[in-house]
């Protein structure tokens, strides 16, 4: 058994909220942290906060997620590791083995295995193997005319809708729904299109497609010593465009349906291979709670915070710890979900007009709110500019409380305590859904934006406390009252 290897300095390969998350651990461990930005994120907070940045080019983007110049980063300032925290970067096989040929540590599992469960079919064969659960569905598709004639074979065996997905797709992209003969014929060369242009591989397949199902995954830590624990479950069912927008944790399940997933999540990593922080991802039957395998992700969640507020489990010192070598020392009996626990991501969006981002607008009043049972995950202030150039995040928002009714509770009045003035923001979006039957009853699956419009009917009137804030903000801008006569 090796000796771990004690950091001391680790490069933070990202941007933004989850730059800063990393940040505040490895800091907590008594480590130094570095940061890269491009130009366009001069502004950044977690720049402000790093012990180094490094600017590595103009952006915007593309650096972020340009492997040398990330390994030339760490070497100038001597990273002992590089952290990717989420995104393409992250789901990158080519940066661990860069990091490897370079003698820095990637904090995350072995390259082959992120290849080979960022390979959906690959992956399929993996967990087929160890036995887990699985809506029927093809190999990668053969090229042209013959791959669409075996997708269209299949859709006539399992009948319509199915689903067709980019073999390399993530993150809710490369995925479409297809409801007749006609409409796969002609998607199957757009979606190849597609995922060449989004992932640098045209493979697709098709899958059958579960109606309204529930999407529920399960956090697992492994550690290079043969042990894997499971830290509970989450239920990110509320999504627009395949993409998460709230998570709830512990999925509202039965015990033992929650138990035979966190078998199979489990056997999965152990089949995989894997090693350190991964979540397993299921489809849910929303009437029969019947599961099936949909896929593993190779990195750290958005949505991990849920988790830790349950458990008390920093996952980020658990994903650096393992990746020195270290034997997990979470005893099983530690690991109780107490209360329910929901995550909002708070963007500068306009829900009503199909989630458009509100980037070039400053944000010229920023109250974050604050309370027993909220925790903020964030990296914006007062005076700060949305990004064009980047997603439209601004804050992760956590609520914990003893049951689900008091945590909705809190979650309205930690909603009703931002104030937030210059962009469109997903806050009054998320406090409709506060005050919808079926949300309040735990009553929802990845159907229900699409069957609960009436949501995107609140109200637009600024509320009046905003005005008057507004008012301030001009009065402190022109040293006096624009009003006043």
């Amino acid at each position: 058994m090796k000796k771990p290897r004690k950091m001391k300095k680790i490069l933070i390969a990202n941007r933004g909220e989850i730059a800063l998350r990393i940040m505040r651990t490895v800091k907590e461990m008594s480590l130094q942290a570095a940061v890269v930005y491009e130009k366009p994120d001069s502004e950044s907070y977690p720049i402000r906060q790093a012990d180094e940045a490094i600017l590595i080019g103009d952006g915007p983007r593309k650096d972020y997620l340009d492997i040398d110049r990330i390994i030339w980063a760490a070497r100038r300032c001597h990273a002992d590791a590089v952290h990717p925290g989420y995104g393409f970067l992250s789901e990158n096989p080519d940066l661990p083995e860069a990091c490897e040929r370079a003698g820095i540590v990637f904090i995350g599992p072995p390259a082959h295995v992120i290849r080979n469960l960022g390979d959906k079919v690959t992956a399929r064969g993996i967990m087929e193997k160890a036995d887990l659960p699985f809506i029927p569905g093809t190999a990668n598709l053969p090229a042209g005319e013959a791959g669409i004639r075996e997708a269209i074979a299949f859709a006539e065996r399992v009948g319509y809708p199915v689903m067709l997905k980019a073999s390399m797709g993530g993150g809710g992209r490369g995925i479409r729904k297809i409801v007749n003969e006609t409409d796969l014929a002609s998607q199957v060369p757009s979606a190849r299109a597609e995922a060449r242009s989004a992932f640098n591989n045209e493979s697709v397949y098709v899958e059958k497609c579960i109606e309204a199902p529930r999407h529920v995954e399960i956090q697992i830590l492994a550690d290079g010593h043969g042990r894997i624990i499971h830290l509970g479950s989450r239920d990110c069912s509320i999504q627009r465009r395949h993409q998460k927008l709230l998570e709830i944790a512990p999925a509202d399940l039965p015990g033992d349906v929650l138990d035979a997933m966190y078998a199979k999540a489990i056997e999965g990593a152990r089949a995989a291979g894997y090693v350190n922080a991964g979540t397993v991802e299921f489809l849910v039957d929303s009437q029969t709670n019947a599961f099936w395998f949909m896929e593993m992700n190779t990195r750290l969640q958005v949505e991990h915070t849920v988790t830790e507020e349950l458990t008390g489990v920093d996952i980020v010192r658990q994903q650096i710890k393992i990746a020195e070598g270290h034997a997990l020392d979470i005893p099983e009996e530690r690991v109780r979900l107490f209360g329910k626990a929901v995550q909002v991501r708070i963007n500068a969006e306009d829900p009503k007009n199909n989630f458009l981002p509100e980037g070039g607008k400053r944000l010229e009043v920023y109250q974050s709110a604050g309370g027993p049972g909220v925790r903020l995950d964030g990296a914006v202030y007062q005076g700060y500019k949305i990004p064009t150039d980047y997603d439209s995040l601004m804050v992760k928002m956590t609520i914990r409380g003893y049951d689900w009714e008091q945590t909705i509770q809190r979650l309205k009045r930690a909603l009703s305590g931002f104030l937030v003035v210059g962009p469109k923001t997903t806050i009054p979006f998320y406090l409709a859904i506060c005050d919808e039957p079926d949300f309040v009853a735990g009553r929802f699956d990845t159907s229900y934006l699409d069957s609960h419009r009436d949501i995107f009917d609140y109200p637009d009137e600024e509320r009046e406390v905003a005005r008057l804030t507004r008012l301030i903000a001009e009065i402190h801008a022109k040293k006096g009252n624009p009003f006043a006569y």
